[in-house]
């Protein structure tokens, strides 16, 4: 396997700098709660602000009204009884009707108005953390995105937004105005009769509050369990999806659909179990209200029968109890659903507590510009501390050289490029560029002036267009289709029926691994970087393709710092220098030549591909052949 280098002079591009708050970790993490409260009153959000106080102000306004219906629903039922004169039985029940029904309708107004002004706030909070999230992710170290579970971690924070929407809504408009007019209530029982109907009142919602909590805190664990279950079924759903070529190669539908179900069989276990304790906390909630009910209402029938209290008096008792029924049915609901969004924005929120293994520093600068030399000083690293990959590497390329790296696989090869592109950290030395050491630097700037084709090309689910454009997004459409005549895919594009907008599927998968790779050749010509990477970009043409694009790759490449790994030796032959590595260290270097006048590690890869042709026999890998998927 071969590495090839050259160098360019490029101004400096422009790059903003990033955020870089990297999350320490803590034994004890904020509670989500904390997390959220600041984007539910953000800084230096005024409007933000106004809003959360005015929607408070109309909250408190509705629950006031609201309490005051039962009250004219009494005053209408005492004014029809005999004891009134005909005219009065019809006037005042009108005028009191209406007041009664214009009661309803503001109190609802205030409802509603109250919602509308807080959409924006609710909305732009979940835009927050969602912009947040996904920026932190994409901070992370490679290491982390190697480990990841795609599906589950999709999941979890498609989980997580809609925990928070769930949260900001109810638990703010709907928690806090139930136990607000419950003490109204308790407070106007109180005054208007004797204190045992407001004790009974307040007894029988406390108990059917610590009901709830406590039976919806013993059932969190199953609830636990079905978003364990839900996002290892989706992970292995993506997965086997992400490699649907891979299955029916091997014709494993059947297996892959096994692994599913079982996933699925454990998310139903549990599933089962949430919905028959659901049932259980269900009819404990019915019994206590239905309890509180009976003996309120025993209290206000008796109270009629001794003449202490009217008819209006009785059904006033009643439809407070009917009206604060029906919230305390929906708080056990959202409490229920408040314990749900908690855990699923738990989950959310301990990603963006993932610590950045590499990180920029405080007094990190941009790149300066210069000709793209490239140092590597006595460069040791491991990706495991128990397995050293890189035991002391040094060589220089001299900016506008080309030099190839060759080794077997393990030998460390594809780790220079991803250190050159501080994917991650070296554990001793420095890599310079254009004696800027590169730790020293701005990991967007760094990555802004380094370009790659890589071994294993994956383009975005949109058009060629696009993907090209991907290279530098401020290009025009001219520069984009120069790319393209320089990458060889100019003609194929145009002889398809919509051109340069022309969908390639899902990572690519439309177009042939040749195209892909032409395409990817494309945005990195685009992207006009000092530093370029080739990983075997020319592995997935053909011989004729591949020297046409080699020789615009020799076009635009005059003064830039270029790295192959190759798979064709016969690509290198005139690098400047070629660097041997084996089991991490410098073997051999010199070159193409030299290199074979030793009779080393590089001539025997030399002979293995002479004998392949010879043999006209698919060219068979060498020693230095590396497969997609390896690590190093």
């Amino acid at each position: 396997m071969v590495c090839y280098v050259r160098t360019i002079a490029i101004p400096r591009a422009s790059v903003s700098r990033g955020s870089l708050s990297v999350s320490s970790s803590n034994p004890k993490p904020p509670s989500p709660i904390r997390t959220l409260a600041p984007y539910l009153w953000p800084k230096g959000e005024a409007e933000l602000k106004t809003r959360v106080v005015i929607a408070l102000l109309c909250l408190l306004a509705a629950k006031i009204l609201s309490v005051q219906v039962p009250m004219g629903l009494k005053w209408i039922i005492d004014d029809l009884t005999p004891k009134t004169g005909a005219v009065a039985a019809i006037v005042l029940p009108v005028a009191l009707i209406v007041g009664y029904g214009l009661l309803r309708v503001v109190s609802q107004a205030f409802g509603e108005l109250r919602d509308a002004l807080f959409a924006k706030v609710s909305q732009r909070a979940i835009r927050r953390v969602g912009l947040e999230t996904f920026r932190h992710l994409h901070a992370l170290s490679l290491r982390f995105h190697l480990d990841r579970q795609t599906g589950g971690m999709s999941r979890a924070i498609e989980r997580g937004t809609k925990g928070i929407e769930f949260l900001l809504q109810f638990m703010l408009f709907n928690i806090l105005p139930t136990l607000l007019e419950i003490l109204l209530v308790c407070g106007i029982l109180w005054s208007l009769y004797a204190a045992e109907f407001a004790i009974v009142t307040f007894v029988t919602i406390i108990g059917y509050i610590v009901f709830t909590i406590a039976v919806t805190e013993w059932r969190t664990k199953y609830r636990r369990e079905m978003n364990e279950k839900d996002q290892e079924a989706s992970t292995k759903a993506v997965d086997s999806l992400l490699n649907y070529e891979t299955v029916k190669y091997f014709g494993n539908e059947e297996h892959e659909a096994r692994r599913f179900d079982v996933a699925l069989q454990a998310y139903e276990g549990a599933a089962v179990k949430s919905q028959t304790t659901l049932s259980a906390l269900n009819v404990g909630q019915g019994i206590i209200i239905s309890a509180g009910l009976i003996a309120v209402m025993i209290m206000a029938g008796q109270g009629v029968v001794n003449g202490t209290m009217t008819v209006g008096d009785f059904v006033l008792v009643n439809g407070y109890l009917i009206q604060l029924y029906l919230p305390l049915n929906f708080l056990g609901f959202v409490y229920r659903q408040i314990r749900q969004s908690l855990t699923d924005m738990e989950q959310m929120f301990s990603l963006l507590r993932v610590d950045r293994e590499v990180a920029d520093e405080p007094d990190a600068t941009d790149m300066q510009p210069g000709g793209g030399e490239v140092v590597f000083e006595d460069v040791h690293f491991a990706y495991d501390v128990r397995r050293e990959v890189l035991k002391g590497v040094s060589f220089s390329i001299p900016a506008g050289n080309t030099v190839a790296v060759v080794g077997s696989s393990g030998a460390g090869k594809s780790t220079l490029s991803r250190l050159l592109y501080r994917f991650y950290d070296i554990t001793a030395g420095a890599i310079r560029i254009d004696g800027q050491d590169i730790r020293h630097v701005r990991q967007t700037s760094l990555r802004q002036n380094i370009g790659i084709v890589p071994q294993d090309t994956v383009l975005f689910n949109d058009t060629i267009f696009y993907n090209i454009l991907y290279g530098r997004p401020d290009a025009t459409p001219a520069e984009v289709e120069n790319a393209a005549k320089l990458a060889r895919i100019h003609d194929f594009i145009i002889q398809q029926p919509d051109g340069y907008q022309t969908k390639v599927g899902e990572r690519g998968l439309k177009l042939s691994g040749g195209e892909k790779q032409r395409v990817a050749i494309a945005r990195v010509i685009l992207k006009r970087a000092r530093v370029l990477i080739f990983d075997e970009a020319t592995s997935a043409l053909d011989t004729k393709t591949e020297k046409a694009i080699q020789e615009s790759l020799d076009q635009v490449s005059t003064g830039v710092t270029t790295l192959i790994i190759a798979h064709r030796l016969s690509t290198i032959v005139n690098s400047d220098e070629i660097i041997v590595l084996e089991d991490g260290q410098v073997a051999e270097r010199g070159r193409h030549a030299d290199l074979l006048a030793l009779n080393g590690v590089y001539s025997r890869m030399w002979a293995q591909q002479l004998e392949a042709r010879e043999q006209d026999t698919p060219e068979a890998p060498e020693a230095g052949q590396e497969p997609a998927s390896a690590l190093y």
